[in-house]
């Protein structure tokens, strides 16, 4: 559906139009339309296609979504797809966002993401010094805010790998954990999917040959380029720490395991020392030792006893029991 249709003059809000009228004020010069759609049908899209005589190939890939995050130039005018993320409760919500950038035009196409660019749109009309740079102050307000809400995201999973680690050391080391932690790995592969791309597209439009579109904002990009650095730097030592605390639980597995066998084999010395002597004097020999003392079997009883208390001793001695 549409959500905004303006047209802007000298860096101020000029009016607002229906679709049908932006072919005449893309003829006025110092005027540039904003226009904002969320989730598009078809005839929509086609009609922007007719308004403002988009690529053929940019709109297919509007159209059909699910796009890598790039940025590509069609002659004077870019395409510039964004993946947005943001936290649903524990789960990790993608959504797309496809811009078109002209000289005198901005179309974004939201998919996926119930979060807009009202703010922003706000945020620029607040700013006319800066509006007037027209269009690609605004691709560089939208990219802006794209990459700014990937780092909520980020707190959210290194606050849930804390908890995790929290579990882990309190002694709570089990299988739900190893799959927490999986899924916190997936999470931040997902995100860097969306954050990678976008980086080494973002270097375009500030170093090198820049899109006539953007000249005289390399600076503002590259800002948007250093919060993607630091993006990118963050999902990767996060991906480093749940590693890590994989290894660490699996580690801590073992080491449990390996005290309850050595638990078991203490337990199993104790009960084996008193087994063997009973099984020898309930072999039913004539000659067997003591066997008509009087004192003979608290004697062997107390053997036992001894020896099982030595034992003990030892096994308490080297941390088994």
């Amino acid at each position: 559906m549409l959500v905004n249709c303006v047209v802007y003059e000298g860096g101020k809000k000029h009016a607002e139009i229906q679709p049908g009228d932006i072919h005449e004020y893309l003829r006025l010069p110092q005027c540039f339309i904003w226009v904002a759609l969320y989730e598009p049908t078809r005839e929509e899209l086609e009609t922007m296609q007719r308004e403002f005589s988009l690529h053929e190939l940019a709109v297919e890939d509007a159209r059909h979504g699910h796009q890598r995050p790039k940025i590509e130039e069609y002659g004077d005018s870019l395409f510039v797809v964004l993946h947005t993320a943001e936290l649903a409760g524990a789960d990790l919500r993608l959504g797309e966002v496809d811009v078109f950038v002209g000289p005198n035009y901005v179309l974004s196409v939201r998919t996926g993401t119930e979060r807009g660019f009202g703010g922003v749109r706000a945020r620029s009309e607040r700013e006319p010094e800066l509006l007037r740079h027209g269009s690609a102050y605004v691709l560089y307000a939208i990219m802006d805010a794209v990459v700014d809400r990937y780092f909520p995201v980020l707190d959210g999973l290194e606050a849930a790998l804390e908890e995790v680690e929290e579990r882990i050391f309190s002694g709570q080391n089990n299988r739900a954990i190893i799959e927490t932690l999986y899924a916190l790995k997936q999470k931040l592969m997902t995100l860097k999917h969306a954050t990678g791309p976008l980086l080494e597209a973002t270097g375009k439009l500030y170093g090198g040959r820049v899109p006539q579109l953007c000249a005289g904002l390399q600076d503002y990009f590259r800002d948007v380029y250093d919060h993607l650095v630091r993006v990118n730097q963050s999902v990767d030592s996060l991906r480093e720490m749940v590693t890590t605390a994989i290894t660490v639980n699996v580690s801590l597995l073992t080491i449990q395991e390996n005290e309850v066998t050595k638990r078991l084999a203490a337990y199993a010395a104790l009960v084996a020392v008193p087994t063997m002597i009973a099984g020898i004097y309930g072999m039913n020999f004539d000659t067997m030792p003591e066997l008509d003392w009087r004192f003979g079997y608290p004697v062997v009883v107390a053997v036992m006893l001894l020896i099982d208390g030595y034992l003990f001793f030892r096994f308490r001695k080297a941390k088994w029991l």
